[in-house]
C-alpha cells in the first residue's frame, strides 16, 4: 500500500531522533564522512538533441510511491536530528516568535457600506478578515480562516466584494496549494451560500450582476492532483444560487491548451476584458480582448490580437475608452488611451508617457490616476488627472516602497502601504481634495530599535561592466574587517522587483551582526523589461554573473569573508543558489535554495512549470538546451567539490515548483560532493510554494537561522549555549 508523502514526512519529524542512531545518521568529526540515506539510482539516459543526458534519480520524480515516501522520511530524520542537536534553535525560535507576536493590518477598502480590512493579533496562523459600516464603524469578524482546521493550514487567498455589496466571494486553500476553491458569503446575514466553485487556479474573481467570473482547470485524476500538468484553462461565469455544473464556458480554446485565459471586469462592469498569455510558447506578453456587456449578443472583440512580448493592462473605463498600461513602443511602461471601436495602434492616445525610470504600476479612484514608478529600487508616486496631466508628487516617508493608492470612483481619499527594510509596514490615508498623507495606522514591534540599524544602497560592477544595485542592511557604525556573518538574498527573474521590503522575523539576524544584503539582479523588473530581458533565455548567465559579482565585492570591500557568507533564495531565487554554487562554491560557507527550480531539463513537464519557458526557454529548442544544461543545478555538481553546507528546503504541497526538483538536487549533491560539510534537505509538510502558516513559518525561519549560525561560525547572544554541533 502506498503511504501518502505528507504521512511519510510527519512519521519522519516525530521519530527523527531513534531513527537518527540508524544507518541514516550523520555523525562524527568534521573530517569524518557524512552518512546519508541511500539512494537507488535508475539507468536513465534522456536523448537531447544528440547529447545524452543521465537522470538517475528519476524516480523521485513520482510523489505517490511508497518508495518516495520512505526516502522522504530517511532524509527528514538526518535534517531534523542535524537540527535538534543545536542548543540555540529552540530559544531561536523562541525570539522570532516573540518578534512577530504584534498585531498587523492590511490597508482597508470599501465596497458599498461596507469597509474590509484583515488583521493578525500577531501569532495567529491566518489573518482574520473583519468588516464594519464606514470608516468609524464598529468592526467585526467577516471570516476567521483559524476556525477552518485545526493546524491552522487552511488558508484565506482572495476576497472579492459584489459591486451591490450583497455578496463577498472569496478563496480557499488547503496546506499551501495553489489550488483555491471558491465560496460565497451573503453580507447582511453573514450566511454562507452553498456555491462552490472547484479546481480554480491562476484565476482573477470579477462580478457581473448576480454572478461572477473565474478561470479554471479540469479537475485531475484522483493522486495527481500536485504533480500532473496543468492545461486548458478555461473561463467560465457563475451565477449565484446555482452548481458549479451549470456554470456557462465564456472562452477556451483547445488548439492552445498552454495558454492562460483571465477575465477581469471594468469597475462599471461595463466591459469584460480577457487577457491571453502563451507563456509555454516563449512569449513575455498577452494579447488583450473586450466585451461590451451593456449590448446584448456580443462577441469578445481584440483590442491587441497577437500575442508578443509586449504585455497590457486594463486600468478603468472612462467614457467609452479604455485605459491601457503597457510597454508597447514603451520599455519602461506608459499608459495610453484606447477606443474599442478604432483599436489600431495609430488611434491610441498618450495618457502618461514613458519615462526614464520604470512605471512599476497604476491605480484608479477618486477621479485621479496614481502612477508608481521606481527610482533605483525606490517608490515614486505621482498623481494624475484622468487626461493625463500631472498634478503632483505624493512625498513619501523616505526610500522605500509603497504599495495600494486603489479605491472607487467617489472615494475622496486612498490609502498605501509604505516600508523599507528598516521601517515597519505602515499605512497612510491620502486625502485627494487637499494632497494630504497622515498616518492610518502603524506597527510598534516590542524591543526594535529602528535607529540602531540602517540601509546603505551600492552599485557594483557584474563581469560585463553592467552596474547593479544592492541594499546592505545592519547595525549602526558596521566595522569592515572581513568578520561579519553576511546573508546575500536574490531573485533575479519573471521581471519581478527586489524592492525594501520589512520582515520581523529577519530582526533576529541582524540583531546578531548580520549584514543582510540584497540583489537587485538582471531579470527582475528593477529598471523596466530591458533590465527583464537581460536576464532571460540565452542571457540567464548574467543573473549568476551579476550574483557571483555581488558575493566578491562584499569579500573585496571586506564587509565579509568566504567563511562568513551564505547565499539564499526561493523558487527561481533556488535555481539561482544552485546555480551559483556550482560555479563559485569557494566564495560561500553557506547555501539556502529554497523551493527551487533545479531541473532545468524537464521543469516544463510538471503542474504549471511549462508557464516558465518564456523566462526559461526549453529544453526541446536546441540552442535553449544548451543554454539550460549549462547551468542546471541538478547537472552540474561536481564530484568531490567542496560545496558551502547546504540546507535544501521545500514542502509536500509545493504545487508550483514540485519537490522532485529539490529531491532529485539533494541525491546528487549527497552523492557527489566532498563530505567536509552537510548537504541536507528539510521537507515540511501540508506546506507548499510558501508557507501555509504563521507557525510553519517561524519553525521554518528558525531552523533555516540555527542552520546559519551554526556553518558561519556565529555564536548567537541571549538565546543560551551557542556551542556548534560535530560535523
Amino acid at each position: 500500500m502506498t503511504r501518502p508523502l505528507s504521512l511519510a514526512i510527519r512519521l519522519a519529524r516525530s521519530t527523527s531522533l531513534s531513527l537518527l542512531g540508524a544507518a541514516c545518521a550523520a555523525t562524527g568529526a568534521a573530517q569524518d564522512a557524512w552518512r546519508y540515506p541511500a539512494t537507488r539510482k535508475v539507468d536513465q539516459v534522456d536523448d537531447y538533441h544528440g547529447t545524452k543526458v543521465a537522470d538517475p534519480y528519476r524516480w523521485l520524480e513520482d510523489d505517490r510511491s511508497a518508495e518516495t515516501a520512505a526516502w522522504v522520511e530517511a532524509q527528514n530524520a538526518v535534517s531534523f536530528g542535524y537540527l535538534e542537536k543545536l542548543s540555540y534553535r529552540r530559544p531561536l525560535q523562541a525570539r522570532l516568535e516573540a518578534l512577530y507576536d504584534h498585531p498587523r493590518f492590511s490597508a482597508p477598502s470599501r465596497k458599498g457600506p461596507y469597509v474590509f480590512y484583515s488583521k493578525n493579533d500577531g501569532l495567529q496562523n491566518q489573518s482574520v478578515l473583519y468588516v464594519q459600516k464606514g470608516y468609524d464603524g464598529e468592526p467585526e469578524v467577516l471570516i476567521d480562516p483559524n476556525t477552518w482546521s485545526e493546524d491552522g493550514t487552511v488558508r484565506l487567498t482572495t476576497t472579492a466584494p459584489s459591486k451591490d455589496a450583497r455578496y463577498l466571494a472569496y478563496g480557499v486553500s488547503k496546506s499551501g496549494s495553489d489550488w483555491q476553491e471558491y465560496r460565497v458569503l451573503e453580507l447582511a446575514t453573514r450566511k454562507l451560500l452553498d456555491d462552490r466553485i472547484e479546481w480554480v487556479k491562476v484565476s482573477g474573481l470579477a462580478w457581473y450582476g448576480d454572478g461572477f467570473f473565474y478561470s479554471r482547470y479540469p479537475a485531475p485524476k484522483p493522486g495527481e492532483e500536485l504533480s500532473s500538468r496543468n492545461v486548458d484553462h478555461r473561463v467560465y461565469y457563475h451565477r449565484i444560487g446555482t452548481s458549479q455544473s451549470t456554470d456557462q464556458l465564456v472562452y477556451s480554446d483547445e488548439q492552445h491548451p498552454q495558454r492562460f485565459h483571465m477575465l477581469s471586469t471594468t469597475d462599471d462592469e461595463r466591459f469584460a476584458v480577457l487577457s491571453i498569455s502563451d507563456r509555454g510558447t516563449g512569449k513575455m506578453g498577452n494579447s488583450l480582448f473586450v466585451r461590451d456587456l451593456a449590448q446584448d449578443g456580443t462577441s469578445f472583440q481584440p483590442i491587441v490580437a497577437e500575442i508578443g512580448d509586449d504585455r497590457f493592462q486594463v486600468i478603468d473605463h472612462v467614457d467609452g475608452k479604455l485605459l491601457v498600461r503597457t510597454e508597447r513602443g514603451a520599455p519602461k511602461g506608459r499608459v495610453v488611451r484606447i477606443d474599442p471601436a478604432r483599436t489600431e495602434e495609430q488611434h491610441w492616445e498618450v495618457v502618461i508617457a514613458e519615462k526614464t525610470t520604470p512605471l512599476q504600476g497604476v491605480a484608479s479612484a477618486g477621479g485621479k490616476l496614481f502612477a508608481l514608478y521606481s527610482k533605483d529600487v525606490a517608490s515614486r508616486v505621482q498623481v494624475h488627472a484622468r487626461d493625463g496631466a500631472l498634478e503632483r508628487e505624493i512625498a513619501l516617508p523616505g526610500l522605500g516602497s509603497a504599495t495600494g493608492f486603489g479605491g472607487n470612483p467617489d472615494d475622496e481619499a486612498v490609502f498605501y502601504t509604505f516600508t523599507s527594510f528598516t521601517y515597519a509596514p505602515t499605512i497612510f490615508r491620502y486625502e485627494i481634495a487637499s494632497a494630504r498623507s497622515e498616518i492610518f495606522r502603524s506597527v510598534s514591534i516590542p524591543g526594535y530599535d529602528p535607529a540602531a540599524y540602517e540601509t546603505e544602497q551600492v552599485f557594483y560592477p557584474s563581469k560585463d561592466g553592467t552596474k547593479i544595485p544592492m541594499f546592505l542592511v545592519h547595525k549602526k557604525g558596521l566595522a569592515r574587517e572581513g568578520a561579519n556573518p553576511t546573508l546575500l538574498y536574490g531573485y533575479g527573474g519573471f521581471n519581478i522587483s527586489q524592492t525594501p521590503s520589512f520582515s520581523a522575523l529577519r530582526l533576529a539576524l541582524l540583531e546578531q551582526g548580520f549584514v543582510y544584503a540584497v540583489m537587485n539582479l538582471r531579470g527582475g523588473g528593477e529598471y523596466g523589461e530591458e533590465w527583464h530581458q537581460a536576464g532571460t533565455k540565452l542571457r540567464k548567465q548574467n543573473v549568476f554573473d551579476d550574483c557571483i559579482a555581488a558575493a566578491e565585492w562584499l569579500i573585496a570591500s571586506k564587509v565579509t569573508s568566504p567563511a562568513k557568507l551564505a547565499l539564499q533564495g526561493g523558487s527561481n531565487g533556488g535555481l539561482l543558489v544552485g546555480a551559483v554554487i556550482n560555479q563559485r562554491p569557494e566564495l560561500f560557507a553557506a547555501a539556502i535554495p529554497q523551493v527551487g527550480v533545479m531541473d532545468m531539463l524537464r521543469f516544463q513537464k510538471f503542474t504549471i512549470g511549462w508557464n516558465w519557458i518564456a523566462d526559461y526557454g526549453s529544453s526541446d529548442d536546441p540552442a535553449e538546451f544548451k543554454a539550460l544544461y549549462a547551468y542546471s543545478p541538478l547537472h552540474n555538481i561536481r564530484a568531490g567539490v567542496d560545496y558551502p553546507a547546504t540546507l535544501i528546503t521545500t514542502a509536500d504541497h509545493d504545487d508550483r515548483v514540485v519537490p522532485a526538483h529539490s529531491f532529485k538536487y539533494a541525491a546528487a549533491l549527497q552523492e557527489q560532493a566532498a563530505k567536509r560539510r552537510p548537504a541536507l534537505i528539510r521537507i515540511e509538510t501540508k506546506s507548499g510554494h510558501g508557507a501555509s502558516s504563521t507557525k510553519k513559518q517561524i519553525e521554518t525561519t528558525a531552523d533555516v537561522y540555527a542552520f546559519l549560525f551554526a556553518n558561519l561560525g556565529v555564536s548567537p547572544r541571549g538565546l543560551g549555549d551557542a556551542a556548534n554541533p560535530k560535523r
